[in-house]
Parts: C-alpha cells; sequence; structure tokens
C-alpha cells in the first residue's frame, strides 16, 4: 500500500493552487448571498418551513449516503419540534433517528459554538443510543482504540483484499484530533468556506471512531458553512448533492487521503458540488417559494378563514382532488357555504374547474 497522507513529513500543512480554488470560491461566496437575501424576502415563516424542508432532506441524505434509510416523517417531526414548528401530528421517533437530528441541528443552530472532545463524544453517542450499530457491538463515546485491527478501506472477496486506505494508529488518535479541533476553534486568515472542506477531509483522514465519521464529518461542514454565512438558517444541502455523486466523492477522498499534502483537487470538487448544491436548493425550497409567491401575487385579495385554510392546503401538497364535500368536511361548513367560497374563488381566477358531474374537482389556477 502507498504511503498515506498522514504520514508526509508535512502533514497537516495542505496546500492548494490558489489560482484555481479561489474562482470558486468567489463564485460560492456569491450564490451563499443571493441565496440568503431570496429567502429573508419570503418572510419568517416561510423561512422557517424552508429551513425545515432542507434539514430534513440533510440528515435524510447524510444518512443514506452510508446505507442507511431513515423515516423521513419521523426526522421531519423530530426537526419541526425543535424549531418549534406544527408537524402535522404526534409522530412516534426512534431514539437514533432523534440522536441523528440532534447531533446535525445541535452542529447549525450552535454553529458558533467552540468544538471540543466533550461535544465530539456526544455526537456520536447520540448516533448510536444502544452501542451497537447494526448486529455488531462498537466503542460509543470515545475516540476507536484498534482492538480488532487497525482502520482500513478495504475492497475485494475475503483472502484477497485490496486496502486503500489506513487510518493513523489508535493511539495518536487523540493527538491528531486536538490539531483538528484547534484549527476548527482558532480564528485563522483562511475563508471559512475553504475551511469547512479542510475540516471535512482531516477528519476522514483521521477516521477518530469506530463508526459515524462521514456522518459526522458531514455535521462538522454544515456547521463550519453556517459560520461563514453566520447564520443558522439552513437553506441548501452538500450532503444531498453528495448522495447524488456518492461514487465520485469516495473516489475523490482516496485519491486525496494518498502521500501528497495538496488537496487542490479535493477542494476543487468540493467547492464545485457546494455550488451545485445552492444552485438545486430551489428544488428543495420549491413548494415554499412557491406558497410564498402566491400570497404576494394575491395580497390584494380578500379572503375568509376558510378560503385562507384550503388555500394554505393546496399549496402545501392537498392528497387527492378537491371537492365541494371535502371542502365542507375540513372546514366543518355545510355545502352551500362550500360552493360560494368556492365561486368566489373561482371568479377571482384563484381555483379552475376541472371535470363533470361526480367527478367534477376544483385545482390552484
Amino acid at each position: 500500500m502507498k504511503k498515506c497522507i498522514w504520514q508526509s513529513s508535512e502533514y497537516p500543512n495542505f496546500t492548494y493552487n490558489k489560482d484555481i480554488i479561489m474562482p470558486l470560491l468567489s463564485s460560492v461566496r456569491l450564490k451563499q448571498g443571493m441565496l440568503l437575501g431570496k429567502m429573508q424576502s419570503i418572510g419568517f415563516e416561510n423561512s422557517q418551513k424552508a429551513k425545515l424542508n432542507v434539514l430534513t432532506e440533510d440528515v435524510i441524505k447524510s444518512s443514506e449516503i452510508e446505507g442507511l434509510k431513515l423515516n423521513i416523517e419521523q426526522v421531519r417531526s423530530s426537526i419541526a419540534k425543535r424549531l418549534g414548528l406544527d408537524a402535522g401530528g404526534d409522530i412516534y421517533v426512534e431514539r437514533d433517528v432523534q440522536g441523528i437530528v440532534d447531533m446535525m441541528l445541535d452542529a447549525t443552530i450552535h454553529y458558533d459554538k467552540p468544538i471540543d472532545e466533550d461535544r465530539l463524544f456526544g455526537w456520536q453517542s447520540a448516533m448510536f443510543p444502544s452501542g451497537r450499530s447494526g448486529l455488531y457491538k462498537i466503542k460509543v463515546g470515545a475516540y476507536r482504540d484498534d482492538a480488532n485491527g487497525k482502520m482500513q478501506v478495504v475492497s475485494g472477496a475475503l483472502g484477497h483484499e485490496k486496502v486503500h486506505y489506513e487510518a493513523p494508529s489508535a493511539d495518536i488518535v487523540p493527538q491528531e484530533m486536538n490539531k483538528l479541533i484547534d484549527y476548527i476553534n482558532n480564528e485563522t486568515e483562511t475563508d471559512l468556506v475553504i475551511k469547512a472542506g479542510i475540516v471535512h477531509l482531516w477528519f476522514v483522514i483521521i477516521h477518530p471512531f469506530e463508526d459515524g465519521n462521514g456522518r459526522i464529518a458531514r455535521a462538522l461542514t454544515d456547521m463550519l458553512l453556517a459560520r461563514s454565512e453566520n447564520t443558522s438558517d439552513r437553506f441548501y444541502s452538500m450532503s444531498s448533492q453528495i448522495k447524488k455523486v456518492r461514487k465520485s466523492y469516495y473516489e475523490i477522498l482516496q485519491i486525496t487521503q494518498k502521500d501528497s499534502v495538496d488537496i487542490t483537487l479535493w477542494l476543487k470538487w468540493f467547492l464545485e458540488n457546494l455550488i451545485i448544491a445552492i444552485d438545486n436548493s430551489e428544488e428543495l425550497l420549491n413548494d415554499v417559494l412557491k406558497r410564498a409567491e402566491f400570497w404576494k401575487r394575491n395580497k390584494s385579495q380578500v379572503f375568509n378563514e376558510r378560503q385562507i385554510k384550503i388555500l394554505s392546503k393546496l399549496l402545501d401538497n392537498f392528497e387527492g382532488n378537491l371537492t365541494t364535500k371535502k371542502w365542507a368536511k375540513i372546514c366543518n361548513c355545510s355545502h352551500d357555504t362550500a360552493n360560494r367560497d368556492i365561486a368566489d374563488l373561482i371568479n377571482k381566477n384563484i381555483l379552475v374547474k376541472q371535470g363533470e358531474a361526480r367527478a367534477t374537482h376544483f385545482i390552484l389556477n
């Protein structure tokens, strides 16, 4: 196996080509500012719902990168409760799901708090409340001890394994983590977006825990990106983008973990995909933006409480077709009242009639 990056005499003094990285960083910074400005214009309620959508996506996709499928309703409910939002019902949330949510929210809501061993140990413990990863008992709330052998990235059939990467031995992990923690907490001339990329890679290089390293690396990335914007409001998901390009993510990490401390290729990959993540935020926030645009466009219209209630449901992806019968049931009113409400919205060009006779229903114009 080739020499690993942490075995270099220059490690961890990472270097990169500024001529390649700085134009990408400028693009990231511009897009961050434009997105934050856009989200500030849609109002507090809508921005909170947007934040809920993005955080839910972030937690789900960060776990999926590791091959773990979480229940989306549990994740959404857990985040909504922490943000003080209506989650649409009281949903039971499993301990491991709650733990992952707690970690991600601690990283983003308390982005300006220092990182220390205890905080990292808490994050890792929260993800594995039973002390097990699947069927296997693992060490939680502490750095790995390599009792079961060296921490290696291996592929191939049993007896024909190929070692792609070997992490630092457990006995030097504490001192390596102290260097990383100091770098995270101390102010440097390095831009915080660049710092987010460096910390992500550096944490993966050390691989300090027996399990959960990838998700913690991405939580640290989100924390530093929040610091770079000086806000806990998250309106794009880097984990969602990484999930889409999962193969190239692992490939670039493998390439960068070789003996050279030049991490230009990694930072280029990181920034290019961060740009895509920000550009794709509109896809994640589409429902919220659609809702905000609707009310802005119709701010001069007068609606009664029943109409506002139904329109809000239609903007929140109403299930099935809206009929007079459903309107009356949801609003607890008579069919005559429902018909008057609907006719008024048709006259205002808000609703459009579809179908005939029993198939009659109404959609947003």
